[in-house]
């Protein structure tokens, strides 16, 4: 594993990284490495027990907590987004389902939508963010978007669809999202350093997203100042990797959904990747990803269930991540 490190420190060099790099194989750590800095004012460095926010990463979190409602009966994978919103965002077609809203074959129009190829750096929210601190609050964003095909017809990646789920879990439970979260996901996988952090107050020991390898700015006026259903959760490597652990192993959900989760349910735009409950599938290799990218963040996490083989990446940049878990994949075959 020395040329493992080795040739990571080159690659992390080269690009100008700032994160977190780790290799695990089952309890065994293999590589845990932390390049640049978490905050460029103060020059903080990166540690391995930095907080880094992991974008879409968090859907998984969120379709964990919505099937373990679905298992305690409150929600049904059947169930309509309808019966649950009521009157709120109408354009929703009444026929979409808890499924379909996992599964991205909702077809609901999207607040931020990625087929539309927007620039990272955009500003394409149309309240302020320091407005989006609540699931509910982001019914002011989900709303007036029509749908762009019928329920259940084909895969389009849909981040508003994971947001509607927060709302749709909250409603069910009583219980605020973010709290419902740290409940049903984090608290039985151990997960001490995961949770919703508001950008405008962010703890120690948590990076600073940055849009360029060289510059100051930050992300904060690009995302939302708190995170929802479809992104905006922070972790840690350790965290990503304990929550791979607990989730094969049965401890978020059963392993009768665990199967469920990690089968595939669409085909996808991209070669070689489907896509089941909230978790990305390599075709080839029986590996499950997760991943996100935002103004200023940049985490993909590939865990192979067989080998028990994990490597994950935390950057604290929108492009950091990529040259580096590549390569990983390349050298570890994943």
């Amino acid at each position: 594993m020395n040329d493992l490190g080795e040739a990571i420190d080159e690659l992390a060099a080269e690009t100008g990284f700032s994160g977190v790099v780790r290799v695990d194989r089952g309890a065994e750590v293999r590589l845990a490495k932390a390049y640049g800095l978490a905050h460029r004012g103060w020059g903080v460095p990166n540690a391995l027990d930095t907080r880094f926010a992991v974008a879409s990463g968090t859907k998984g979190l969120t379709a964990l907590t919505v099937v373990s409602l679905i298992e305690q009966g409150l929600l049904e994978p059947a169930t309509t987004a309808r019966s649950v919103l009521g009157p709120d965002l109408p354009l929703i077609d009444d026929a979409v389902t808890v499924e379909q809203l996992l599964t991205h074959r909702s077809g609901i129009g999207d607040y931020f939508d990625e087929e539309a190829e927007h620039d990272i750096t955009d500003h394409v929210l149309p309240v302020g963010v320091h407005e989006l601190a609540t699931s509910e609050q982001y019914l002011r964003v989900l709303g007036g978007h029509p749908q762009k095909f019928a329920p259940g017809h084909r895969f389009s990646y849909s981040n508003g669809g994971f947001a509607v789920l927060a709302v749709l879990a909250e409603r069910v439970s009583g219980v605020p999202f973010h709290e419902l979260v740290k409940r049903r996901v984090c608290d039985p996988a151990g997960l001490r350093d995961t949770e919703f952090l508001r950008s405008d107050a962010l703890p120690g020991r948590t990076a600073t997203g940055y849009f360029t390898p060289d510059g100051l700015r930050t992300n904060i006026f690009h995302l939302p100042v708190r995170g929802s259903g479809d992104g905006g959760c922070y972790s840690t490597a350790a965290d990503v990797h304990a929550l791979w652990a607990a989730f094969f192993a049965g401890r978020i959900v059963s392993a009768n959904w665990v199967a469920e989760m990690v089968r595939p349910h669409s085909e996808t735009p991209h070669e070689f990747i489907r896509y089941g409950l909230g978790f990305w599938l390599y075709e080839s290799t029986g590996s499950v990803k997760l991943e996100g990218c935002d103004a200023g963040v940049s985490f993909r996490s590939v865990h192979d269930p067989v080998s028990e083989l994990t490597h994950t990446v935390l950057s604290n940049t929108a492009d950091g991540a990529w040259p580096i878990t590549r390569r990983l994949a390349e050298l570890l075959g994943s």
